[in-house]
């Protein structure tokens, strides 16, 4: 039997797209999709629909590197209103709690300090969090009463920037994988004995994907009709910018195509070690071509993932 041959383009590579408000993830990544004529498309790290900004898409050969980027780094900007808590802890969220208490930025900026580093932080219902198999947003839609455990999550750094009243402060956050700014904001409030939810979110870097790279979607889409879609298409490897990379011959990248490992040579083990990840992974290349994600082990690298870009 002849296997199905997939519909679309065999279109791989990264898009940083500046994500609209009011669209979540899931349509994103079918809207770019769709421009693309893509086979494949997945999303590295879901965006609220309310949230704007940086949302990397990958197409094709890069979905295989999505894994690597969920890890990344991210960054946010973001706006808290004073005065009225939500549901949801964004504006959108059915009013649970209102306060007259309105924290002066410089009290923001002081109990800000407690939520730098390591922290246990416990998600919002309002959260794609799994609960027995189902997310914790629909179930929260549902009226089901949760309790959400509490995630060790790490932020890197966390500032006032700025206030354009006495009902609101805006703030800027770097952090790792799994934190919440609705939980955040949610949390810095109980600690300043007020209420208030996220009125504005943009996040503002993933990894290396950054606003400095970042397309809009209605540009994208004008660019894909005029056929100049691939000025905007990042390399598959992007997302791999933290992990090492060696130059394989053009028999080893043969070898790797085709699932069997490769020897490495002494010096090339000493150089590769110097720069391993605790994950052990490698990116093997031919040229200017990625050709597999290995893990070295024992003086050979292993193939994990193959790519196929020609």
């Amino acid at each position: 039997m002849t296997a199905r041959r997939r519909k679309g383009d065999a279109v791989s590579g990264w898009i940083c797209l500046d994500k609209p408000p009011g669209l979540g993830s899931t349509q994103a990544v079918g809207r770019v999709r769709r421009a693309f004529n893509a086979q494949k498309a997945g999303h590295a790290g879901t965006l609220d629909p309310l949230a704007t900004g940086i949302l990397p898409i990958a197409l094709g050969e890069a979905t295989k590197t999505v894994p690597f980027l969920v890890e990344a780094d991210k960054a946010y900007r973001f706006s808290i209103q004073w005065g009225v808590e939500t549901a949801s802890f964004d504006r959108e969220g059915a009013v649970k709690a209102v306060s007259d208490v309105r924290p002066a930025p410089s009290a923001v900026a002081e109990a800000l300090k407690a939520f730098v580093g390591e922290i246990d932080q416990i998600p919002p219902d309002y959260s794609a969090v799994k609960v027995d198999g189902a997310r914790a947003y629909d179930l929260a839609r549902e009226g089901v009463v949760m309790d959400l455990k509490a995630r060790r999550v790490v932020i890197h750094g966390a500032r006032v920037t700025g206030s354009a009243d006495a009902d609101s402060v805006d703030l800027e956050i770097e952090c790792g994988k799994g934190v919440y700014v609705r939980a955040l904001a949610r949390d810095l409030a109980v600690a300043l004995g007020a209420r208030g939810h996220v009125s504005a979110l943009r996040r503002t870097r993933v990894g290396p994907f950054t606003e400095a790279n970042a397309t809009g979607l209605e540009v994208l889409e004008d660019l894909c009709h005029k056929g100049q879609a691939l000025e905007v298409l990042l390399p598959v490897e992007t997302a791999l910018d933290d992990i090492p990379a060696l130059a394989v011959t053009s028999e080893d990248a043969f070898r790797l195509t085709q699932g069997r490992a490769i020897v490495l040579l002494p010096r090339q083990v000493e150089t590769l070690k110097a720069r391993l990840p605790a994950s052990r992974i490698v990116s093997a290349r031919h040229g200017t071509r990625i050709v597999a994600l290995c893990e070295m082990r024992a003086g050979r690298l292993n193939p994990t993932r193959v790519f196929n870009i020609s």
